[in-house]
């Protein structure tokens, strides 16, 4: 999965929930994303691997009480 589409899709959940995705630090391999009180680290590759981004958006999802 593209990064961007990955941060795009996070981005549109988290304000469907009233919260924003919001920069907390660039890292050297990782960005590091705040969601409310949920910490998401999302790696700095231009391609994420689908497994992994299919993880993220499943870890989002629980904490937005969302089930797919």
């Amino acid at each position: 999965m593209n990064r961007r589409a990955l941060l795009v899709s996070l981005s549109r959940s988290a304000k469907s929930a009233g919260l924003t995705l919001m920069l907390v630090r660039h890292g050297g391999r990782h960005d590091v994303y705040s969601c409310g009180e949920l910490i998401i680290v999302i790696p700095r590759h231009r391609e994420i691997n689908e497994r992994t981004a299919r993880g993220i958006i499943a870890e989002v999802d629980e904490y937005l009480g969302r089930t797919n």
